[in-house]
């Protein structure tokens, strides 16, 4: 475990390093400079800009430079918020997009692994089920959809939920229902999968013969297999929590990771940009590290074959 795990963090490092010089090179290659959509430039002016910033240097050395300030922690001044570094403004960010994407996975955890397991024990009961039908509609839904659909919902007809903003937990009440209904209506999918396979294993006849109750029986032969699968599916969804954060932070006005980006992105911020790149990297091989763990705890035969 000891070794494998090991592996693991080299491999995540690996993967920081190499999407760092992927996306490095990939900025520097776009056409056009951070300095272009401002007004007409003196070319001295321009000068003394791409000199300050280091834009003048060869793109070798400015890459020596970036992997020198990533080893520190520190991406350099923010080309578009002036005399502001770039580590400030993911300080800022990054509780944001934390908070709202672990409260949608959590969410999306105790609404998908209840459903899941009550579809599954109703299987032979209820084959039209409602529940399934609208997983399958909140799967098919993007999450602007979502997003759309709920604040007409509860924030212009009713509730009166704040459409946008920051400050207060009930400003992020609608983001986290965006990014958990389709996350939730998925484990819901896989959980019900698992579950019903695991009905119809010999573990769970043999239980039932020997007379255990049905509540012992869900608990340690119907229920363990289930998380297993869910902590498998951990890093995917983490993905998705970040990739779909970039949308619902810009749709309700938060000051996340996502909304810094999408700026970076259209400014050709080229160190905020990178430094997002980096740090979304890093979650998602933290979140994969974790989940893979969580497998293996559950499930030895997994540590066993890998």
């Amino acid at each position: 475990m000891k070794r494998r795990l090991a592996l693991r963090l080299l491999a995540w490092v690996a993967s920081i390093m190499l999407v760092h010089a992927a996306a490095f090179f990939m900025l520097r290659s776009t056409r056009g400079g951070p300095f272009d959509q401002s007004r007409a430039l003196d070319p001295v002016v321009m000068q003394a800009l791409q000199q300050r910033y280091g834009l003048d240097d060869p793109p070798a050395l400015q890459y020596l430079h970036a992997v020198q300030g990533l080893l520190h922690g520190d991406f350099g001044p923010s080309l578009r918020y002036r005399d502001t570094q770039v580590s400030t403004l993911l300080a800022e960010a990054f509780p944001v997009s934390l908070l709202l994407g672990s409260g949608a996975l959590l969410l999306a955890l105790l609404f998908g692994i209840p459903a899941g397991l009550h579809v599954a024990r109703r299987r032979h009961q209820n084959r039209h089920s409602a529940l399934p039908l609208c997983g399958t509609v909140f799967l098919s839904l993007p999450n602007f959809a979502i997003a759309a659909a709920l604040l007409v919902l509860f924030s212009f007809h009713s509730f009166h939920l704040p459409p946008a903003g920051w400050g207060q937990l009930r400003y992020l009440l609608l983001p986290w229902l965006s990014l958990s209904i389709p996350l939730a209506a998925q484990i819901m999918f896989l959980v019900r999968s698992r579950a019903e396979e695991a009905y119809q294993s010999l573990a769970v006849r043999q239980a039932m013969a020997a007379g255990l109750s049905p509540r012992h029986i869900r608990r340690h032969y119907i229920l363990r297999p289930s998380l297993s699968t869910v902590c498998a599916f951990l890093g995917p969804a983490a993905a998705a929590v970040l990739t779909g954060s970039l949308v619902i932070e810009q749709i309700f006005a938060l000051p996340g990771l996502g909304t810094f980006f999408v700026q970076a992105a259209l400014a050709r911020d080229y160190t905020l940009a990178l430094g997002v790149t980096v740090v979304y990297t890093a979650l998602l091989g933290f979140c994969t590290l974790l989940a893979d763990i969580a497998t293996s705890l559950l499930d030895p035969r997994m540590e066993a074959l890998s």
